[in-house]
């Protein structure tokens, strides 16, 4: 049974290759010759994920960006930053994570998740933070939610435990 990266590495090539097959698809008058090379990239990918090989998969989805941008295909989707590819990739995956995890630790993760966000939002929302305190806090938030995303309470915790203990500092009720 996979863990929950697995689940969030296949659920971020699954929605490259909906967002590619989409394009692909669609009729956007642009190079034939191009969308064919890219349409066999993409069906390469699908079969290097497939075959159980994620890393080979992504590099391909890489190089259909990068084809993509060199030939100046402008309705070619363009590539996802970071946190927009990881938000995707969780919105995929927030189907396939309940079969994969028992439900006493989805419970656990959901109880940190909720304290984090209370806590966080409390946090923002108080008055004479400066720029390195706010740095801070969003770094802790940022690993507590990278433990969330693996399903690791305990590393979660850890880290809601840094965000209130920087609360109390502050001054703020969590």
């Amino acid at each position: 049974m996979p863990d929950a990266y697995e689940v969030l590495e296949d659920a971020e090539l699954r929605k490259a290759f909906d967002v590619w097959s989409g394009y692909l698809d669609a009729r956007t008058g642009e190079e034939p010759g191009v969308r064919a090379r890219l349409r066999a990239v993409l069906e390469s990918a699908r079969t290097a994920a497939a075959d159980g090989d994620p890393g080979t998969a992504r590099a391909l989805v890489g190089d259909l960006y990068d084809e993509a941008r060199e030939a100046g295909l402008a309705w070619a989707p363009p590539a996802p930053r970071p946190c927009e590819a990881d938000r995707l990739a969780r919105d995929y995956a927030k189907d396939a994570l309940p079969q994969v995890l028992p439900l006493s630790l989805r419970d656990r993760l959901d109880q940190v998740a909720l304290f984090l966000s209370v806590t966080g939002r409390r946090l923002a929302a108080a008055p004479g933070i400066d720029a390195a305190l706010r740095e801070d806090i969003l770094y802790v938030t940022a690993r507590a939610g990278m433990a969330l995303d693996l399903a690791h309470p305990a590393a979660a915790r850890r880290e809601l435990e840094r965000l209130k203990a920087i609360a109390r500092h502050c001054g703020v009720e969590h």
